[in-house]
């Protein structure tokens, strides 16, 4: 039998009340700006919400926090309606005021049980409201159900239910709803709970034909047939098939009924005029979550083509509505709050902004991958693409400590694979780590060849098993392990990262055009990526063409600044041939050695 929690002191007292936090969007932004300005405007503003705001609604202040302020009530309602009058008050105050230079809050309300004395409050309660304070963005108000609970809809406040909110360091998700004045509808479109798959959901419909001719309506079939066949080959997307899509064929404004019985975040559909042997093509992308268009293209090329199995026309559409859907994704990762993203967001967020150069991009990868793990605790996913995370870093000449750094890595998918055993992403991943930045041939090769017999499709263990066979093992094994891999993921969005290890592949086999060509692709594809320079600078030294050599070299050393043939060979294994000669060709256009 448990005992009795200890008494409390007698200067500490149990209360329960509603709290309130709020806080000033990027406060740190508006005081480099203007400081003097910034502490002006804020000490009015404290001001007038002490004498002004608060009396009227039973709050007080517990206590400041620099940049934003901690406060009690004793209902709901007062809450509230402070909550509405303190965002007005600043709204004035904003006016006058370029955007760049106005003062928004966000707030978060909550009501907590918790310890107070004479200096402060504590408790879990109290960290929970801070927390919800995040999920709301410039001018929102974010509140939890037991606050919602105490309000009237449409009388005390216009509620949208945000559904349920993952949250640091906080085991449950939590039930939150937006609020704004009575008459005045919320901002934002509320974000639904994420799918046990990560990844976004594309619906394609059957295109209609622009025509009355009865023999025209197969083509509708066709395309959108084509088109699934082409987006279900990446393997970022998951594809409804058309047995359950071609029941909405005709169906103008179906894009919630969509969404709703096929789960589908995204709409594919589109028209057609058919005149002879020429078709033209109308296709638009729509996110259905918003019923909003994200995309729309005119193209037109020769019936003919849409029969054949590499369709140009039916490839485009699916190329062009692939990268728009990831993209999409991609930019809710940047400018949500990460509590509000589903996690196919988190998922694809977090494997695209690794890949990019900016330093605040990628390490909001790792924000966001470590966020879909907090909520996923038990999915290989997040911590694999994490572990590359890691890898990447030491590839960037970022880590102070690469095998370390190596171990961290291997971890993640050490844990990544305590939930999944025969995970073919985990166990390629790790098959890179062993390969690439430990040089362990036979663990490696065991890895990746696991990793294959799990699922023989996953482009990443063939890319993988490339970069294996360029370093230890056949070259023209690495060059159709390289090819196979690409044509098993043609629209993937890291296509610039296939690029560069065929191009790293062909180099190993002698074929310098057709490296430098692959590097050329892969740069055209990601401009900032700097394994790719010093892989197309490698070939053209090798090839003897010196000046297009130097010009590499100082678009690599604009991505790597005081890059050193020494510090290049510490970032991974030196069991590598190619990364030997990589550091001759370094040496060759005088590159310091220290």
């Amino acid at each position: 039998m448990s005992s009795p929690p200890p008494e409390l002191p007698f200067d500490l007292l149990r209360r329960t009340k509603v709290l309130m936090v709020l806080d000033v969007v990027e406060s740190v932004r508006l005081m480099e700006q203007d400081e003097e300005d910034f502490v002006r405007r804020w000490h009015q503003f404290v001001h007038h919400a002490e004498q002004r705001v608060l009396p009227l609604h039973g709050g007080r202040i517990v206590k400041s926090l620099g940049d934003g302020l901690m406060l009690e009530f004793a209902d709901a309602q007062g809450c509230v309606r402070a909550a509405f009058a303190l965002q007005d008050h600043c709204a004035q105050g904003n006016l006058g005021y370029a955007e760049t230079q106005r003062m928004h809050l966000r707030i978060g309300a909550h009501e907590a049980e918790f310890v107070a004395d004479a200096r402060d409050i504590y408790g879990t309660g109290v960290n929970l409201t801070a927390r919800i304070t995040t999920l709301a963005g410039p001018g929102e108000i974010v509140v939890t159900a037991e606050v919602r609970d105490n309000l009237t809809a449409g009388l005390d406040a216009e509620v949208e239910d945000l559904g349920e909110c993952h949250l640091k360091h906080v085991r449950e998700p939590v039930r939150t709803y937006r609020i704004g004045p009575a008459g005045h509808a919320p901002v934002i479109p509320a974000t639904q709970p994420a799918p046990s798959d990560f990844r976004p959901t594309i619906a394609v419909i059957p295109f209609e034909a622009r025509s009355n001719e009865p023999e025209h309506f197969v083509i509708g079939e066709l395309i959108a047939d084509g088109v699934i066949a082409q987006l279900s080959r990446s393997p970022d997307i998951r594809v409804i098939s058309r047995l359950s899509t071609t029941a909405f064929r005709g169906r103008t404004g179906a894009m919630p009924a969509v969404e709703t019985h096929l789960g589908a975040s995204f709409v594919l559909s589109g028209s057609y005029v058919a005149s002879g042997s020429t078709i033209l093509i109308s296709a638009e992308l729509a996110d259905a979550r918003k019923n909003e268009v994200v995309w729309m293209e005119r193209l037109s090329g020769a019936t003919q083509d849409l029969l054949h199995v590499q369709s140009e026309l039916l490839g485009s559409i699916a190329a062009s509505a692939s990268r728009v859907l990831i993209d999409a994704e991609v930019q809710r990762s940047l400018t949500q709050p990460m509590p509000r993203l589903d996690s196919s967001a988190l998922l694809l967020g977090g494997i695209a902004l690794m890949h990019r150069s900016s330093i605040r991009e990628f390490d909001r990868s790792r924000e966001v991958l470590t966020a879909l793990i907090e909520r996923h605790n038990r999915v290989a996913a997040g911590r694999a693409w994490l572990a590359k995370w890691h890898l990447l870093r030491i590839v960037r000449g970022l880590s102070e400590n690469p095998t370390g750094e190596a171990r961290v890595a291997l971890e993640l998918t050490r844990r990544a694979l305590d939930s999944e055993p025969d995970n073919a992403l985990t166990l390629s991943i790790e098959g890179l780590a062993y390969s690439q930045v430990l040089g362990d041939f036979e663990l490696a090769n065991k890895r990746l060849n696991s990793a294959i017999a799990s699922n023989p499709n996953e482009s990443m263990a063939w890319l993988f098993k490339s970069v294996l066979s360029t370093m230890w093992g056949s070259a023209a094994d690495s060059v159709n392990e390289a090819l196979f891999a690409y044509a098993l993921s043609p629209l993937d969005p890291l296509k610039y990262f296939f690029e560069l290890i065929t191009a790293s592949a062909l180099l190993s086999d002698g074929k310098h055009a057709q490296a430098i060509e692959h590097a050329n692709r892969s740069i055209q594809a990601n401009r900032h990526h700097a394994p790719t320079y010093r892989m197309l600078l490698t070939a053209q030294v090798e090839s003897g063409l010196m000046e297009e050599a130097q010009k590499t070299l100082r678009a690599l050393l604009h991505e790597q600044p005081g890059l050193t043939v020494s510090s290049y060979l510490s970032i991974g294994s030196t069991n590598s041939v190619t990364r030997k000669r990589c550091a001759e060709a370094l040496r060759t256009l005088g590159l310091p050695e220290t």
